[in-house]
């Protein structure tokens, strides 16, 4: 199962049109029919405000989003002390979303697709880490792919 950030639906709507890969958006149709792909709430309203037409794909084939608990509340406040994030003071890493979103993944115990880069080596203070750094760290271990990754990884042919 998959836990969707805003930047890799955003990605897959930008670079794989639906008029042009309806195949493929059937694909993912069915894998949010059948909650093997999810969307956080948080994902949703950033994707509503970047792009309103891919809202509007989700609300007709009825995505809910998931709504931050105390569970995943909880779980990103443990990841923002991990990251010794303080009073809101976020480096040039993770933001506050970004971090619900991998709570989110983490306490789901789904994987996580991020079109965020992955850094080639870890940043000296942990507030500058990126969605696959903070993912990747030992205390978090949160499978994290790309868009492209899980289509891959999926096998599945789109013809």
């Amino acid at each position: 199962m998959r836990v969707f950030d805003a930047s890799s639906l955003i990605h897959a709507w930008d670079n794989y049109p639906e008029s042009q890969f309806p195949a493929l958006w059937e694909w993912i149709a069915r894998q949010f029919a059948s909650d093997y792909f999810v969307l956080p709430s948080i994902a949703y309203d950033e994707i509503s405000h970047k792009a309103p037409d891919c809202v509007l794909w989700l609300r007709a084939r009825a995505v809910t989003p998931i709504t931050v608990d105390n569970l995943i509340l909880q779980e990103a406040l443990r990841i923002m002390a991990l990251l010794r994030i303080v009073d809101g003071k976020y480096g040039r890493g993770v933001d506050e979303n970004d971090i619900l979103i991998i709570a989110t993944a983490k306490v789901k115990g789904m994987h996580l697709v991020s079109e965020e880069a992955r850094q080639s080596s870890a940043p000296l203070s942990p507030a500058n880490m990126k969605i696959p750094a903070v993912c990747a760290l030992p205390a978090v271990t949160v499978s994290c792919l790309n868009f492209v990754e899980l289509f891959r990884e999926s096998g599945v042919i789109f013809r």
